[in-house]
C-alpha cells in the first residue's frame, strides 16, 4: 500500500553510505522499522526486542533472524536523522495520506493523548550534554526519564494520524 520507493528516495541524500567501517542497513529497512514504532508506539529499545521476539515485525522489515538486527542505538540514530532533517513529520504525512487514498486511514473523531519515549538517566549528545528536550517526569507515583510524544488516533479504526 505505501510507496516505499518515494519515501526512501526523499531520506537517502541524508543517509549514510557505505565505507570503511560497518555497512549501514537498508534504509527500507530503518523506515519500515520507524514507522512500526509510530504505528505500536515503542521505544527505541522496545522496538530491539520487539524485532527479536515478533516474526512478522521482522518480517515487515525485512530481516532476519540470519543476520545482525538494528539495536536501540541505530534506531535512534535514525530517529534522530529524520529529526535533523526535518523529514519525520513530511514522511508521516506522505504515509497517512497514501493510506486515505487507500481508504484504510478515517479522517472522523481523534483522541490525543501524550505518550513518554522512555530513555536511560545517563543518555548524552556527542558534547557530553544531556538532551535539551529530555526531561523528568512524575506519571502517578512512578519517575520517568526521556521525552513526551503528542499523538493523534483515529477514534474508530485506532491508526495513528499525527505526531
Amino acid at each position: 500500500i505505501l510507496p516505499w520507493q518515494n519515501m526512501t528516495a526523499a531520506i537517502e541524500p541524508f543517509y549514510p553510505k557505505a565505507g570503511n567501517g560497518r555497512r549501514p542497513y537498508p534504509l527500507e529497512t530503518m523506515l519500515r522499522i520507524h514507522c512500526m514504532q509510530h504505528w505500536y508506539n515503542l521505544s527505541d529499545g522496545v522496538m530491539e526486542d520487539a524485532l527479536y521476539e515478533i516474526a512478522s515485525m521482522r518480517l515487515f522489515a525485512r530481516l532476519s533472524l540470519d543476520s545482525a538486527l538494528p539495536d536501540r542505538t541505530t534506531i535512534m540514530n535514525f530517529r534522530h536523522l529524520l529529526e535533523q532533517h526535518q523529514l519525520a513529520r513530511q514522511l508521516f504525512k506522505t504515509i497517512n495520506r497514501w493510506l486515505a487514498e487507500a481508504g484504510v486511514m478515517m479522517t472522523q473523531g481523534t483522541l490525543v493523548d501524550a505518550t513518554i519515549i522512555e530513555a536511560p538517566s545517563s543518555t548524552k549528545n556527542k558534547e557530553q550534554q544531556r538532551d535539551p528536550e529530555m526531561h523528568q517526569t512524575k506519571k502517578g507515583n512512578q519517575w520517568h526519564f526521556g521525552m513526551k510524544a503528542h499523538i493523534g488516533v483515529d477514534a474508530k479504526s485506532g491508526l495513528t494520524h499525527s505526531l
